[in-house]
């Protein structure tokens, strides 16, 4: 089968199934593995987006993969495929060593096709890609669908003439060009975002329904997730997703939304396949009293079988969570809390009220029917000393305690790890914020992903918290949270035993893999090998329980027969996209970008 273009997802690590060792909790509280094969959901848009215009686009996540089975093969599965280009995101910065390894691979096995890079961290470090024989073009910015259609029109007709392409670093030759980030569009309402329209009728068009998997154990549990916003109204310190990022990094100074209508019309389609989880990306909130008011007014017409889990990025007064429960049968809420201490809250910018306000939010979500409530705190920020790390806990059975021990309400804590976020406050200004970084440049990142244990992958300290007081106070909280859930029955006694038990085995693996790095350099492989095999089950889930951060559903999809009719519907309205390409053969070249949605321009 010939493709036009073919998206592929790395592995952190490319070659992690022989040379993984103690990743430890650098995961634990998303939903993919330490090798993060959860690829971004803007691949899923890109192909989308091409694939109106009559282009054949197939997503392939190497990652999920390699993880399902130690036999699959990457090169046998690359080497026989006939594509135009092919195109690997760098969204995450833990995807800088697996990304370039894969690309180099892809390179060997087909010399002549073009390689596109694209994603958040590829933006950030264009000119360092561009320099990699590997790779001819990286899209820049954080809406690259219509600029992957014009380079693939390029392409196509064998067009070298790059200029006139925004946001695109390119290379021809000697000649390396960096056209300036020009488009940056207002809203999103002419994408799918997750493209789960395309993602299922690629199932069925080409024949594979374990090369798109997002994640390993989607099919267990097939969560969805809706995005609302790219970039952001927050300007927290830590985050490469921040206000100021974005308008250094993808030229955005803006939020550009996706309407209401627009995401319900989303949800619905989502419900007619899946009966789990809908994730909703980013604080509603962010679009305003109206958007809010529109969009639940929108969810509660439908009545969404569904559960629905929100983000709150600040504090929510009662009647958001009474509209919230007026509109969906079934919610649950995520709060990045971070930490207790409300000055680093308000240093850093994530939740910046008081406590009481905290637990006034957390008591309205539990009084208007919230089925779940996930708070987490972390291991790193800004500002904070080892003492508060611990106290996190404390704080914990307080809220406990004044929300009535409810036992809806659960909690995690977990390191800011492994990377501080590029273009972050906090690493672009890390002295003022408090940070001493390790990490520079891209290789700076590809060789610490790859070092033995997560300590040593850290690419910062601060200056109350050493790499040895990130880790040991990581573990050191994780335990008191862990005698916490059990005092108040929010684990029984053998998750207590398995969480304590890894974290025990975790601590002594640390020091052990720094007794090996401070031998002669030529026996680190030998005794690192011997370790290597005996701490694969402390990689997951190494601070909390396994199902802790699932949702309870009771029925993951939709019947049969509404899965046989979504997909028949996708395939037609396929042939039906292909004869209206058919009949005007232009269409794709004579396509153009609309300057009204180019923010930087106007």
């Amino acid at each position: 089968m010939k493709y036009d273009l073919v998206l592929l997802h790395a592995p952190s690590v490319y070659d992690f199934r022989k040379n993984s060792l103690l990743a430890g909790p650098i995961s634990d509280v998303v939903p993919s593995s330490p090798v993060f094969e959860m690829y971004p959901i803007g691949i899923t848009s890109i192909a989308e987006y091409l694939e109106r215009y009559g282009l054949r686009v197939k997503i392939i996540n190497i990652a999920n993969r390699m993880l399902m089975s130690e036999k699959f093969d990457v090169e046998k599965k690359l080497r026989n495929i006939k594509t135009k280009a092919f195109g690997i995101d760098l969204h995450w910065l833990p995807h800088a060593h697996g990304s370039i390894e894969l690309a180099k691979i892809v390179k060997k096995l087909h010399p002549d096709v073009p390689m596109i890079f694209g994603g958040l961290s590829a933006t950030y470090y264009h000119k360092e890609l561009i320099e990699y024989p590997c790779i001819d073009f990286v899209l820049r910015g954080d809406s690259t669908e219509k600029l992957t259609l014009l380079l693939m029109n390029k392409i196509e007709t064998g067009n070298t003439h790059y200029v006139d392409i925004p946001n695109l670093t390119w290379k021809k030759g000697t000649d390396v060009g960096y056209n300036p980030i020009t488009y940056v569009p207002k809203d999103l309402d002419d994408l799918d975002v997750p493209g789960y329209r395309y993602a299922v009728r690629s199932v069925f068009k080409y024949r594979n329904f374990l090369d798109p998997l997002p994640y390993n154990g989607w099919l267990q549990y097939p969560n969805t997730a809706l995005l609302t916003a790219r970039g952001c109204s927050q300007n927290c310190l830590i985050c490469g997703g921040s206000k100021d990022a974005y308008d250094q990094n993808c030229g955005r100074s803006s939020l550009a939304l996706r309407s209401p209508e627009k995401l319900i019309e989303d949800i619905k389609f989502i419900s007619r396949f899946s009966r789990a989880p809908i994730f909703i990306l980013h604080d509603l909130r962010q679009g305003g009293r109206e958007y809010v008011k529109e969009f639940f007014s929108r969810l509660k017409a439908i009545n969404l079988k569904n559960e629905v889990v929100f983000e709150l990025f600040q504090y929510a007064d009662e009647e958001f969570f009474q509209q919230m429960n007026d509109s969906v049968p079934n919610y649950s809420i995520e709060i990045t809390l971070e930490t207790h201490d409300e000055k680093i809250r308000r240093y850093n910018g994530k939740f910046n009220c008081t406590n009481p306000k905290v637990i006034d939010t957390l008591n309205f979500a539990l009084k208007h029917g919230c089925k779940k409530i996930d708070l987490f705190f972390m291991v790193g920020i800004p500002g904070q000393t080892y003492a508060s790390v611990l106290e996190n806990i404390d704080f914990c059975e307080t809220i406990h305690l004044a929300c009535n021990q409810d036992k809806r309400i659960f909690y995690f804590v977990a390191p800011l790890a492994p990377f501080l976020d590029p273009a972050s406050p906090a690493f672009e200004h890390p002295e003022i914020h408090g940070y001493k970084k390790f990490c520079h440049t891209l290789e700076d990142h590809r060789e610490a992903i790859k070092q033995p244990s997560w300590k040593h992958m850290l690419s910062y300290e601060t200056k109350d918290l050493s790499r040895d007081d990130i880790v040991n106070s990581t573990y050191e909280s994780a335990q008191l949270l862990n005698e916490f859930k059990l005092k108040y029955g929010l684990i029984d006694q053998a998750g207590y035993d398995d969480i304590k038990w890894k974290i025990e085995k975790s601590v002594d693996y640390i020091e052990k893999i720094d007794r090996v790095l401070a031998l002669p350099k030529e026996q680190h492989a030998a005794e690192l090998e011997k370790i290597r095999k005996e701490v694969q089950q402390l990689n997951e889930y190494s601070i909390c329980g396994k199902n802790e951060l699932k949702w309870e559903v009771q029925k993951n999809y939709a019947n049969f027969f509404s899965l046989a009719m979504v997909g028949l519907e996708q395939l037609y309205l396929e042939y039906a996209n292909k004869v209206k390409i058919s009949l005007r053969p232009q269409i794709r070249h004579q396509f153009k970008l609309d300057p009204e949605h180019n923010e930087a321009e106007s």
